[in-house]
């Protein structure tokens, strides 16, 4: 068994914050790992995990502390909703050798936490049924029908969006993918199915076009709110004076929107940096927007934490060399 030092309680100058979704933790490397039983609410030293080997599926663990330098007289900590009566604690990954090697009055060996990157769809707020539903209201709308199903408009039923959504970035090749599958379709758009790669192009733009658009309109409408304790971990990570950002791979209008409405304008314009992804040629998991992010916080990129909730997210983070933390949904639990 492990000490009880191998886990330490926030010092004075630290802010503990419990993040209220479950996570999954991540740090590869030569130290290794190994798993334990813990409850809910026990502390995790070094929430911080290095970028070799991200994982290829996600395990349902407790939330972990997020430790947060704290300059105030009077931190309050965030703690996670109990788990329910027909859960257990799940096991958690933990870095055995780093653990065993911090004593239990230091601070920490990890990299200096400098900047606190957040995906949008799925970290702040719970969005992959809203974008399954704008999808499916863009192909009854143009009429979309592929040589695989020809008498009713393509639909994506929630099991085959999730396995969709968590091994494809972007929604124009989302789109690219399917028809290259099932067949090129006639719609609206084109009456035959479009054979050349510019009609291609101009179909998935203007299918894109629309469903953005009727995204956009959902989260409008007032019924969507952002998940339960992004708002108060965005505003002690800024009391902390650590810079915040977003990065989504989702069309820039749409995420705009997205966040003027659920963080708020305040928190929104305060934001220290914000990538949609027409600012990238790559979508995840290709890195290049972490990579643009740190180079526009001016931080290094060790000295980065990312929320992330799949392992699209996992790898383009840990590929730019920065640290990892899963808070995964419904769509993203069971990834393999």
């Amino acid at each position: 068994e492990e000490a009880a030092s191998d886990f330490r309680r926030p010092h004075n100058n630290e802010r503990e914050v419990f993040l209220s979704s479950p996570v999954l933790l991540w740090r590869g490397g030569s130290e290794g790992a190994r798993s334990r039983e813990m409850g809910s609410s026990s502390p995790l030293t070094n929430p911080v995990f290095s970028p070799a080997s991200p994982p290829t599926s996600l395990r349902h663990l407790p939330p972990p502390l997020l430790l947060l330098p704290f300059h105030g007289k009077n931190p309050r900590p965030l703690r996670s909703s109990p788990l329910r009566s027909n859960q257990r604690p799940r096991p958690s990954l933990l870095p055995a050798a780093a653990a065993a090697a911090v004593p239990a009055r230091s601070t920490s060996t990890a990299s200096p936490l400098h900047a606190l990157i957040f995906d949008c769809d799925g970290v702040i707020v719970e969005s992959e049924h809203l974008h399954r539903q704008a999808y499916n209201d863009t192909f009854a709308h143009f009429d979309v029908r592929c040589p695989s199903s020809p008498l009713h408009p393509v639909n994506w039923a929630p099991e085959f969006y999730d396995e969709l959504q968590n091994r494809i970035g972007g929604g124009k090749p989302k789109m690219r993918w399917y028809f290259g599958e099932k067949g090129w379709p006639s719609s609206k758009i084109f009456e035959t199915p479009p054979s050349s790669d510019s009609d291609r192009a101009k179909l998935i733009d203007e299918l894109q076009d629309w469903k953005t658009e009727r995204y956009k309109a959902i989260i409008g409408s007032g019924t969507v709110a952002p998940r339960p304790g992004v708002l108060r971990l965005m505003d002690d990570a800024k009391a902390a004076g650590i810079k915040l950002a977003v990065c989504s791979a989702a069309t820039k209008s749409s995420v705009i929107l997205c966040l003027e409405n659920l963080i708020g304008d305040e928190r929104f314009q305060g934001l220290d940096c914000f990538l949609a992804g027409d600012d990238v040629k790559e979508k995840k998991p290709d890195p290049s927007i972490y990579l643009t992010a740190a180079k526009r916080l001016n931080v290094l990129e060790k000295n980065c934490v990312v929320v992330e909730d799949s392992i699209i997210g996992l790898q383009a983070a840990t590929r730019a060399g920065m640290s990892c933390i899963v808070t995964y949904t419904s769509s993203t639990a069971n990834q393999v």
